[in-house]
C-alpha cells in the first residue's frame, strides 16, 4: 500500500510541474467523451458542443486562479477535480434540451453518476498525498455548488418537481451574496461531517429525481426531504457564524 501510495504522489508531483498540461488533456478527454455521447447516446451536438465551450472558459478561469496563488504544483486531486468540471459542463450542455429529450435520460444519469463518484475521490487522494490546499478547497466547493445548480435545473426542466427546487442550487450562491452584506458570514467554517453529508445527499437525490422510472410525486418528496435537510444545515452554520461574530477570524477553525 505504502508503494502504490508513493507511486501515486510521484505521479502527482510529475504532471503538477505542468498544469496546462492538464486542462489541455481534460479538453480533449471532454470532446471525445461528448463525440460519443453524440454518436452512441443521442446527444444533439450542439449540446456536446456547447459543454464543451463551457468548461473551455471554466478552465480559463481555473488556470488564471491557479497561476496567481503561486508557484505551488497544480497537483493530482486537482486534475481530478478538474475532469469533473469536464464532466459538469458536459451534463450542463444538456440543459439546452429544455426536459425534452427523453433518449438523454440514462446516459445523463450515467454521467452525473461519475462526476458524484469523482467528487469523493480528489478529496481521498488530497489527504492521502498530503496535497491539501485552500485553493484546492474551494475548486472543489465551487464546482460542487455547479453541479448542485445544474442538476436542480434539469429536475426543474424536466417537470419532476416545480421551481422550487431550484431552490437546492441557489441557497449557496445566496449565503455567498448575503456574505457581501454581513461579513461575518464569510468567516471560515470548521470541517463538517455534516455538510459532507448533506452536499452528498443532494447530489443524489437529484439524481435520482433524474431517472425515469422515478414518478414525479416521488420525485418531490425526496427532493423536498433534501432541501429540508439543506435549510437546516444552513441554519446552524449561520447560527455557528453568528455566536463568533464579535471574534477575530484567526480565532475561528480553519476550514478543512
Amino acid at each position: 500500500m505504502t508503494q502504490v501510495i508513493f507511486r501515486i504522489r510521484s505521479l502527482a508531483e510529475l504532471a503538477g510541474r505542468r498544469p496546462v498540461t492538464s486542462f489541455v488533456a481534460v479538453a480533449a478527454l471532454t470532446a471525445l467523451l461528448g463525440g460519443g455521447l453524440a454518436q452512441l447516446a443521442a446527444w444533439p451536438g450542439t449540446h456536446v458542443v456547447a459543454g464543451w465551450l463551457a468548461y473551455l472558459v471554466l478552465g480559463a478561469v481555473v488556470a488564471r486562479a491557479s497561476t496567481r496563488r503561486g508557484p505551488a504544483p497544480f497537483g493530482l486531486p486537482n486534475q481530478v477535480t478538474l475532469l469533473r468540471a469536464g464532466l459538469v459542463c458536459l451534463v450542463g450542455g444538456a440543459l439546452l434540451a429544455s426536459g425534452q429529450a427523453p433518449a438523454m435520460s440514462w446516459s445523463l444519469a450515467g454521467l452525473i453518476a461519475v462526476a458524484l463518484s469523482l467528487d469523493a475521490l480528489d478529496g481521498w487522494l488530497a489527504r492521502r498525498l498530503r496535497l491539501s490546499s485552500a485553493f484546492g478547497a474551494r475548486f472543489d466547493v465551487e464546482i460542487d455548488a455547479l453541479l448542485l445548480l445544474i442538476l436542480a435545473l434539469l429536475v426543474w426542466q424536466a417537470g419532476q418537481v416545480g421551481a422550487w427546487v431550484l431552490a437546492i442550487g441557489l441557497l449557496r450562491y445566496a449565503f455567498v451574496a448575503a456574505g457581501l452584506a454581513w461579513p461575518w458570514l464569510r468567516a471560515p467554517l470548521p470541517e463538517s461531517r455534516r455538510r459532507k453529508v448533506v452536499c452528498v445527499q443532494q447530489g443524489v437525490t437529484l439524481l435520482l429525481c433524474l431517472l425515469p422510472p422515478v414518478p414525479p410525486w416521488l420525485a418531490a418528496a425526496a427532493a423536498a426531504a433534501a432541501l429540508t435537510c439543506l435549510i437546516l444545515s444552513f441554519v446552524v452554520d449561520v447560527r455557528g457564524l453568528a455566536r463568533h461574530a464579535g471574534a477575530p477570524t484567526g480565532a475561528l477553525p480553519e476550514q478543512a
